[in-house]
C-alpha cells in the first residue's frame, strides 16, 4: 500500500474505537491506521491523500503536510478556522495559505491529478509585452501596438472594449494606434490562463469567438473574449471574479463561492440561482448572482443627459416607475438612477439582454443571421415580433432586411417559428 500521508510505518488497528484523524481532523469510529512510533492516527479513506496538487482557489501548487504549523489561519476553500496542529495542504510560496485536507480534495476544487514527480511547467501567461511606459503589444492584437489612455470616453458608445464588449466609459483603456481595437486596462491585464472557482481545471483565454457563446456563470450571450475549458465558458467579467470578492453593494464583508445544492435568492435582482457569491459572516446571508456581481457601476443612457449610477436597493413606501419601459420598479432590488436620484430604471431596461454582443458584429441565432446594431437613432425601430418600439440600447437586425428584433426572447420566438415552418 502506498502510504503517502506519513513518513513512518503505519499499522492497521482492526477494532471499534473512536478517534480523531490526524490527516483531516474528522472523527472516526473503527479500524484506523496508527503509527506506533509517533502516535499518528488516520482514517483508511485518508491513506490515499495526494501529496502535491493544484486547486482552483489558488494560483500555486499546494502540498500535503502532517502539521500545518500556521497559527490563526483559515482554510482557503471553506474559510473556516484551521487548527495548526493538524494536517492539511499548504503553499510553499505563500506561507499563510492553508487548506483542510477534505476541502482541498473536493471534486469541485481539485481535478483529481496527483502532481508529485510531475515537473511544474513554466508558462507565459502574461497577456502583453511592454514596449514603453505608455505602449504595449497584446497577444490578441499582435499586428499593432496599443497605447494607454488614462480617462475613458463616457459619451462615446461606439468606443467599445473588444474583450468585454462594454463601452469604454470613464475607465482607463488601451487603444490601437492604427485601427479601432480597444481594451479596458483591466481587460487587457486578464491573464492568458486562469484558475476559477467554478471549474477545477485551469481556463484558457480565447480571444476569437465563432458566432457567440453563453456564459456559464451569468447566462449572458457574448462574442467578446472567453475563458474556456471543456464545457465551462466564462466571459471576461465573470472570469475575473476571484475570492475574496469585494462588491460595493456589500462593502463590509467579502463574498465567496460556496457550491449550493438548492437555488439561492440574489439580493440584487431577487432571481434564484445555483451559482452565487455568498457572505459567510454569521447572520448575514447576503447572496449575489454573477450577473449582478458584474453589472457596470456607471452607464450612459439616452434617457438622461447625466451618467446613471447603480443603486443597491432602498426602503421606500411609494411606487417607483421606470422611465424606459414605463412599468413599476421594485426599489428593494437594484436599479439605475440619475444624478438627482429622481429616476429608478430597471437594470435590464438600461443594458438590454444583448449587452455582451459587440455592435456591428453578426451572429446566427436559431438559424437566422443578424447584425447587432445600436439603438441610437432619433426614432426607435419597431420589433417585428412584439410590434413594440425597441427600448434596449442594442437590437438585432436581420441581415439583408430592415427588420429589427428587440430582445433575445423575441429572437427566440421568431427563430422557433421559422424552424417549425421548415
Amino acid at each position: 500500500m502506498d502510504l503517502k500521508v506519513h513518513d513512518h510505518e503505519l499499522t492497521l488497528l482492526p477494532r471499534l474505537d473512536s478517534f480523531t484523524c490526524n490527516a483531516c481532523r474528522l472523527k472516526g469510529d473503527r479500524s484506523p491506521y496508527i503509527c506506533v512510533q509517533c502516535g499518528f492516527i488516520i482514517h483508511q479513506d485518508c491513506l490515499s491523500l495526494p501529496r502535491l496538487i493544484n486547486i482552483n482557489r489558488h494560483a500555486h501548487r499546494v502540498s500535503r503536510t502532517s502539521v500545518l504549523g500556521v497559527v490563526n489561519s483559515v482554510c482557503g476553500v471553506c474559510h473556516q478556522k484551521v487548527d495548526w496542529t493538524w494536517g492539511g495542504y499548504s503553499c510553499q510560496r505563500c506561507p499563510q495559505y492553508v487548506v483542510h485536507s477534505k476541502c482541498a480534495t473536493r471534486k469541485d476544487v481539485w481535478n483529481g491529478k496527483e502532481l508529485e514527480g510531475v515537473p511544474e511547467e513554466i508558462e507565459d501567461i502574461e497577456p502583453y509585452v511592454v514596449i514603453d511606459d505608455n505602449t504595449i503589444q497584446h497577444f490578441s492584437h499582435k499586428e499593432h501596438y496599443l497605447r494607454f489612455h488614462v480617462n475613458g470616453l463616457l459619451w462615446e458608445e461606439n468606443k467599445r472594449c473588444s474583450a468585454c464588449t462594454h463601452p469604454v466609459r470613464l475607465q482607463s483603456f488601451y487603444a490601437c494606434k492604427d485601427c479601432d481595437f480597444i481594451l479596458h486596462q483591466h481587460c487587457a491585464e486578464s491573464p492568458k490562463k486562469e484558475w476559477h472557482v467554478l471549474h477545477n481545471d485551469r481556463l484558457t483565454l480565447v480571444t476569437c469567438v465563432a458566432n457567440f457563446f453563453s456564459c456559464t456563470a451569468c447566462s449572458r450571450l457574448s462574442n467578446g473574449f472567453m475563458y474556456q475549458c471543456d464545457f465551462m465558458k466564462l466571459d471576461v467579467l465573470c472570469g475575473s471574479v476571484s475570492e475574496p470578492y469585494i462588491h460595493p453593494g456589500h462593502p463590509h464583508h467579502p463574498l465567496y463561492y460556496i457550491p449550493q445544492v438548492e437555488e439561492k435568492q440574489c439580493n440584487g435582482c431577487n432571481n434564484r440561482e445555483v451559482r452565487v457569491l455568498t457572505c459567510i459572516e454569521s447572520c448575514c446571508g447576503y447572496v449575489l448572482c454573477f450577473d449582478c456581481a458584474t453589472l457596470p457601476q456607471v452607464v450612459k443612457h439616452r434617457v438622461d443627459d447625466h451618467p446613471l449610477s447603480l443603486c443597491y436597493g432602498e426602503e421606500a413606501s411609494g411606487k417607483y416607475w421606470c422611465d424606459i419601459c414605463e412599468k413599476e420598479t421594485y426599489p428593494k432590488t437594484w436599479f439605475y438612477t440619475c444624478k438627482d436620484h429622481r429616476a429608478s430604471l430597471h437594470t435590464k431596461c438600461v443594458l438590454g439582454d444583448l449587452v455582451g454582443l459587440m455592435p456591428r458584429s453578426t451572429i446566427d441565432y436559431y438559424d437566422i443571421s443578424y447584425e447587432v446594431v445600436l439603438n441610437n437613432s432619433i426614432s426607435r425601430p419597431f420589433c417585428m415580433e412584439c410590434k413594440s418600439h425597441c427600448i434596449y440600447p442594442t437590437s438585432l437586425k436581420i441581415l439583408g432586411t430592415s427588420n429589427h428584433i428587440c430582445s433575445l426572447n423575441c429572437a427566440y420566438l421568431t427563430g422557433s417559428r421559422r424552424l417549425q415552418a421548415k
